[in-house]
């Protein structure tokens, strides 16, 4: 069973004073009691209608790879500070999840649909080799880390359904 699906503590209010344990829990997004995952995931979406509208693909790029850099620092932080591994309110990996997701995706209500739908599935399911990340590499590194893999795979999903079908449209085809 993933640690994100194990109930758990709620996580105190005082922690969130901290400028740097609110970014780990998607502004907030990820305190929510039900499915703090897809809450951080539903987070993510204006932060990339926010870089895919307003910046280059080289900065959606350069800020969702200095997100995971952050993301790992910030993680960790959150993880000690609770004294629980990957404690289901920190989210700042979905929002990098979903990030990679949308790479060179054209938005549109449909491919920000598919893209949330793909990135969740992945997951919560974590195929291999998610599944091995997710067990076996702890702290900040392993919190993101499955994520940034689900993000992969949903991205690959998406890249095949813009080629092969044509229902989302691409800026690049990987």
């Amino acid at each position: 069973m993933s640690p994100k699906s194990i109930p758990m503590a709620p996580i105190p209010a005082s922690l969130l004073k901290d400028p740097l344990h609110l970014l780990s829990v998607g502004f907030g997004s990820g305190l929510l009691p039900k499915a703090p995952g897809t809450f951080g995931t539903l987070a993510a979406i204006p932060l990339y209608l926010l870089l895919v509208l307003y910046t280059s693909e080289a900065v959606y790029i350069i800020a969702t790879s200095s997100g995971f850099v952050l993301g790992i620092f910030l993680c960790e932080r959150t993880t000690r500070a609770l004294a629980v591994q990957d404690h289901p309110g920190i989210v700042w990996d979905e929002i990098i999840g979903f990030l990679i997701t949308m790479l060179f995706i054209v938005p549109d209500l449909t491919s920000i649909l598919l893209g949330f739908i793909l990135f969740r599935i992945f997951d919560i399911l974590k195929p291999w080799p998610i599944s091995v990340i997710d067990s076996r590499i702890k702290g900040g590194v392993g919190v993101m880390l499955d994520d940034v893999l689900a993000g992969g795979f949903a991205l690959v999903c998406m890249q095949l359904i813009a080629r092969f079908t044509g229902i989302i449209e691409t800026t690049v085809l990987i």
